[in-house]
């Protein structure tokens, strides 16, 4: 008679216990004990905040966001960039003008120049003539044979307007009247001004 013998049972696996980290090594267990600090926070003199810890120190600077300006901002501005420019070119122009008038007829304004116009004068020896705008009151002063002792004193315009000391008088000498003889042509605020020669002296036209 067979007898069967029952299948030995097999006992249930243990549980393998999961490895724990060596406190000792692993620095994510490990915690230091920290002492608690505290900050200091205060605005300094210049307006910033300022924060203070240990021996660290931290300047805030709080500065309003930037400011969008519309088109026509800049337009205005490049406008107004434009006229001042215009300004200063026109002032920089007639400082320059003004320059050149000094260094060219000086204060008073004078002009000089020498001409043969037939008072005992001759090519060798010609008559100086001096023009000359004498606070607004034009002058011209002839020389005859360039000699200081016959001086002859023409009186012209008094002049008007602003600055007129300053308008620079001119003159020249050409026939006018077709009579053989220069005749004086003075030259003043866009004017002219003529002077017979009657042979021996100047006249003003009548």
């Amino acid at each position: 008679m067979n007898r069967r013998i029952p299948p030995r049972a097999t006992a249930a696996p243990r549980p393998v216990p999961a490895p724990q980290p060596d406190l000792d090594e692993d620095d994510r267990y490990y915690h230091p004990t920290q002492v608690p600090r505290s900050a200091r926070r205060y605005i300094n003199t210049e307006g910033h905040e300022v924060i203070e810890r240990d021996n660290k120190r931290l300047v805030i600077h709080r500065q309003p966001p930037p400011r969008r300006h519309h088109w026509l901002v800049f337009v205005g501005a490049g406008m107004l960039a434009a006229l001042v420019l215009f300004l200063v070119c026109s002032w920089v122009g007639s400082a320059w003008q003004a320059h050149q008038i000094d260094a060219t007829y000086g204060y008073p304004r004078t002009y000089q120049v020498d001409a043969v116009v037939g008072h005992d004068d001759s090519a060798t020896h010609p008559s100086h003539f001096i023009f000359l705008n004498l606070h607004a009151q034009v002058i011209i002063v002839e020389l005859p044979d360039g000699n200081i002792q016959h001086a002859i004193i023409y009186s012209g315009p008094t002049l008007f307007g602003p600055d007129a000391d300053k308008d620079p008088v001119t003159g020249e000498f050409q026939d006018v009247n077709g009579d053989g003889k220069l005749d004086m042509v003075v030259h003043i605020q866009g004017q002219t001004i003529i002077f017979l020669n009657n042979g021996s002296k100047f006249v003003p036209q009548g």
